[in-house]
């Protein structure tokens, strides 16, 4: 069975390796961006979760979860 892959965007580095870190070990594959230009160019079809911070530099979460529902209904969590 093909791993759930999700997606962090978060420009807090402590943040994002708290959750990737807890998501491993439940078996996911976690893919990780670092503010949300970052999340824009990782979107695509194989992400099952987007986990999307609100504030990040040079666009922010609503931002990119308006970009993602132009060509995803993955489901999209706000930290």
């Amino acid at each position: 069975m093909e791993q759930s892959r999700i997606l962090i965007a978060d420009d807090d580095y402590e943040i994002r390796e708290i959750v990737r870190t807890l998501l491993i070990q439940e078996g996911y594959a976690v893919v990780e961006a670092r503010n949300g230009k970052e999340a824009l160019q990782l979107i695509d079809e194989s992400i099952d979760l987007y986990i999307l911070d609100i504030m990040m530099p040079y666009m922010d979460g609503y931002e990119v979860c308006e970009q993602i529902r132009k060509c995803s209904n993955a489901p999209i969590l706000f930290l």
